[in-house]
């Protein structure tokens, strides 16, 4: 199976002319597109993934709509939000709704969630069995306190023999559906774990290994530490997908070259800009980026956007949770404040397009925009972890109740 090597990019509009300097950033002025041969198709089991790009889960945003949306400007493997395994399990309506996919997507990728091997081998038997799914992700990375206090997410690395067990209940029940697992360094820079946690998938049979290159106390702040991917992709021989700092097209080439990385993970670089798939489809085809859409490109596609997640979820909840993509395809544009606020009251599409009906549609792209943080952006944290969690590290029993009253997905 392979996730649409070649396929044609759909780009909103007339043909934009190659990428101006003033939108490439110093770290990338120089930097070249990819040389015939350079690189290769990521391999994620059967699945044959060019360019070497997969789109990060992340809860609330990599829906059906948005995914759908990015894999219009390219070829790559889009993965969905993070489904928690105990309620899909339980088959609780929301679950089953958030790990539903669109009659057109192929490869269908879900991320998987759970701190009980028992409930990830029922969840993962479920969705083997109805052929709901391609490719299987785990999350051992999630930083969020209500994850980690509970276990979960990015504190399951600390006890390998617990990872262990629940990487093995994925993949003996995954059949020939390939198992990845994605993590980051560790909870502090006290507490590494990638290494381990990289080993542990190789010894169980997961078919790659993805490390966001932060570590949980660090969520998002600061940069990534792409030595880390590096020292990851020499100690295991499964391939490497690195995650961190992936804003322009151009990082992915830096990070490849870089660190030998198998295939780059994207997650916050293409909230509000999903033509940066298209970007990184030419980067790694040879090919020079063209210049990001004006204004008006641009509220097309949020307005395709804002129409397919209210067709998907229904109006009233689609557009609620349409708000913060919208902030975020807006970003850097010259509105005004009313505007601005108007749009975290939006309830209809209706209301989203009326809002810029008098708006100048030339604006060009703002270059200050292509690298601006969206998304989770919040400083360092201490990071919540169960009472005595760390008194031994080596049990493998799940605490009890750790992911029933973890909500419908992530």
């Amino acid at each position: 199976m392979q996730a649409r090597p070649g396929a044609a990019i759909n780009n909103h509009g007339p043909a934009l002319k190659t990428m101006d300097s003033i939108y490439r950033s110093t770290l990338n002025r120089d930097v070249k597109p990819a040389s015939t041969g350079e690189f290769a198709p990521v391999g994620i089991g059967t699945i044959s993934v060019w360019p070497p790009v997969i789109l990060a889960p992340m809860a609330g945003v990599t829906n059906y709509p948005f995914r759908s949306i990015c894999k219009e400007f390219g070829a790559g493997l889009y993965v969905s939000e993070m489904i928690n395994a105990r309620p899909l399990v339980d088959g609780r309506d929301k679950t089953v709704k958030l790990a539903d996919f669109g009659p057109d997507e192929s490869p269908r990728s879900l991320q998987l969630y759970g701190t009980d091997p028992y409930y990830i081998a029922e969840a993962v038997k479920r969705l083997v069995n109805d052929g709901r799914v391609d490719h299987l992700d785990m999350n051992f990375g999630c930083p969020v306190p209500k994850v980690t206090r509970k276990g979960g997410g990015a504190a399951i690395p600390l006890k390998p023999n617990l990872l262990k067990n629940i990487v093995r209940a994925a993949v003996c029940n995954a059949e020939r559906v390939p198992v990845t697992i994605k993590f980051r360094l560790g909870i502090n820079l006290e507490y590494l774990t990638f290494l381990t946690a990289g080993k542990v998938a190789e010894d169980e049979g997961c078919a790659a290994v993805g490390l966001h290159a932060r570590t949980a106390a660090q969520l998002y702040h600061g940069h990534a530490a792409w030595d880390a991917i590096t020292e990851l992709k020499q100690a295991v021989k499964i391939p490497v997908l690195g995650n961190g700092d992936i804003w322009e097209a151009e990082d992915a080439l830096r990070m490849m070259r870089q660190t030998h990385c198998d295939g780059v993970i994207v997650g916050r670089g293409c909230l509000g800009r999903p033509w940066l798939f298209r970007d990184l489809a030419d980067v790694f085809n040879g090919r020079e980026p063209m210049d990001p859409p004006d204004f008006g490109t641009v509220l097309e596609i949020m307005f395709h956007h804002a129409r397919k997640i209210s067709d998907w979820f229904g109006e009233r909840f689609g557009m609620h949770s349409f708000r913060r993509h919208a902030s975020w395809y807006t970003k850097g544009f010259r509105l005004s404040s009313e505007v601005r606020a108007a749009l975290m009251r939006i309830e209809t599409v209706s209301d989203l397009e009326n809002l810029f009906e008098d708006v100048d549609r030339t604006q060009p792209f703002p270059p200050s925009a292509m690298r601006v943080v969206r998304g989770k952006a919040t400083g360092t944290q201490r990071v919540a972890l169960p009472a005595g969690f760390l008194d031994n590290l080596d049990d493998d029993t799940p605490l009890p109740g750790s992911d029933a009253d973890m909500g419908d997905g992530g």
